[in-house]
């Protein structure tokens, strides 16, 4: 094995911890730190931790041979149990707004940052520990993960990049060889889970939140402090920190938020809880916890417990609750700029850009060739509307929509059985019939107006409407399975995802719609936040 694609070759550059004010208290009770950055603090060691799986394409971005990740130096590091030289190990202070409420202090209560490295392409990643113990940020928890939800995790930030969503990224999963007691609906029933951990990666995992918790306690200069280590370490093509920069800064932020959502909506990805504190500063989807794929489409929809009297969270919510989560982080950096005109100008774009990106998305996922303001807006709100009014799997309906073939006449008869894997009901409702028969016949009229080959307006809308998506019953099936010690699914699954618009022959159950059983099993539908 090479020396320089080892575990020691990794080239350390911790800029969080050596560039912004630390928390002078070292230990790790639960408390309020007060005018920091960040606690030090380090991860409990599990000497019985074992490897379940490994991101062999996150490994090589690092710079790292992946024979390294099989190894149980690879499982003593990213455990905890023996730091890598040159990690200096750290949990981060922040606040946040949980659906619509200010929280107060909130900061990692369950991951610790092990440092940021520089890979070859000189690139930064940052690398965090998910369950490795407790911070002074864990309040009544006790720092822990459970194999399920860091199951879910990996499997999903992994899956949502070869999606080509922007996320953070997985590069392991392991067992902690311990027990954790959870109660997974908060109904009074607990009891004893397999541990695990989960090693995050991303360049940064600053979020909203890190800037409301100083200003909200008029911190302003430790807010300023945050800002310019951001601006120089993340936007540097922004130049030195100044008024107009901050302003330049949070409409860029604006933007990539914009792009990040359109890119959920696309894939039909429901993030599950939008507090202010998982939305990322660089436009990433952040903290997979009770996220969920949109299978019936329903834009009132949301994955969480929690969530389900109000939907705050639900998918049709989503661009909404962007907008929201962008006017706090506003309110956070306004005494910077002191410009309320421009802050509510650069929100309004948001508005506008994402409306736009969502027209050029859907453009895309029916195969058009440009956006016809006049005839397009109408087939598009016409689609919304039938899918809402029949169960109808998304991701199966627009796959199954490109095998439309406009160079002969069709009738309704014709069209219907090429969409009608994608709907739920074995029979549909007359009335919902017809609309879907009268929508097709639209959308094949204005597919004649293109006029293009099949097989060339095929190619586009698969590259854009994904057939592997990690569903939640199928999730919980890999989960099951390592709960009971076997993580072929886990190994499965990891590979499938990875060509998420390709047919794989043999795969064909990964492309299912949910089975009835799983409509309202625990775990393959909704989730708590319990993890």
């Amino acid at each position: 094995m090479s020396s320089i694609y080892s575990l020691d070759a990794l080239k350390f550059d911790n800029s969080f911890y050596n560039k912004l004010p630390a928390d002078p208290v070292i230990n790790n009770n639960s408390r309020l730190v007060n005018a920091a950055c960040y606690s030090k603090v380090a991860p409990m060691p599990f000497p019985k931790a074992s490897l379940v799986a490994f991101s062999r394409d996150m490994a090589l971005e690092l710079g790292l041979n992946p024979t390294e990740c099989m190894t149980q130096r690879f499982t003593e590091i990213f455990s905890g149990t023996h730091p890598l030289s040159g990690m200096q190990p750290f949990a981060t202070c922040y606040g946040g707004h949980q659906f619509g409420n200010w929280a107060g202090q909130l900061g990692d209560g369950r991951a610790i940052n092990l440092g940021e490295i520089i890979n070859k392409k000189g690139q930064r990643w940052a690398l965090q520990l998910k369950g490795s113990g407790p911070t002074p940020y864990s309040r009544h928890a006790d720092g822990f993960a459970v194999l399920r939800s860091s199951v879910r995790e990996f499997l999903c930030s992994e899956a949502m990049h070869y999606l080509r969503v922007p996320t953070t990224r997985a590069l392991s999963l392991l067992t902690t060889g311990t027990q954790v007691e959870r109660d997974m609906f908060y109904d009074g029933h607990s009891k004893m889970e397999p541990g695990a951990i989960v090693c995050r990666a991303a360049p940064s995992f600053i979020r909203f939140g890190n800037f409301e918790l100083f200003t909200s306690r008029n911190q302003i200069d430790i807010t300023k402090q945050l800002v310019d280590y951001t601006i120089e370490y993340f936007f540097p093509h922004l130049g030195k920190p100044s008024k107009e920069v901050y302003l330049q800064w949070f409409n860029e932020i604006c933007l990539s938020t914009a792009r990040l959502i359109t890119e959920w909506m696309r894939v039909g990805f429901v993030h599950g809880v939008m507090n202010t504190d998982n939305m990322s500063i660089l436009g990433l989807t952040i903290d997979y916890g009770p996220y969920g794929w949109l299978e019936d489409y329903d834009p009132a929809w949301t994955p969480n417990t929690t969530d389900a009297g109000g939907r705050r969270y639900a998918y049709g919510k989503q661009a909404e609750i962007a907008q929201w989560n962008l006017l706090q982080l506003a309110n956070a950096i306004y005494p910077l700029i002191e410009d309320s005109t421009a802050l509510e100008s650069a929100l309004e774009n948001y508005k506008k850009v994402y409306d736009i990106a969502w027209r050029d998305m859907m453009t895309s996922k029916l195969g058009l060739l440009n956006f016809e303001h006049e005839s397009d807006e109408i087939l598009f709100q016409d689609l919304v509307r039938n899918l809402k009014n029949t169960e109808t799997d998304m991701t199966l309906f627009f796959r199954h929509l490109s095998n439309i073939e406009i160079n002969k006449d069709a009738n309704t008869d014709d069209l219907l059985p090429l969409i009608q894997p994608a709907f739920y009901a074995k029979e549909i409702e007359p009335d919902a019939a017809n609309d879907i028969k009268t929508w097709l016949l639209q959308y094949l009229k204005r597919l004649k107006k293109d006029d293009r080959p099949d097989a060339v307006r095929r190619q586009q809308m698969n590259a854009v409407n994904p057939l592997y998506v990690l569903r939640n019953y199928l999730a919980q099936e890999a989960i099951e399975q390592a709960e009971a010690g076997s993580y072929s699914m886990i190994h499965e699954l990891q590979e499938v995802l990875k060509n998420p618009y390709e047919e794989q022959a043999g795969k064909e159950r990964y492309a299912e719609k949910r089975p009835d059983w799983a409509k309202h099993k625990a775990g393959a539908s909704m989730l708590s936040c319990s993890s």
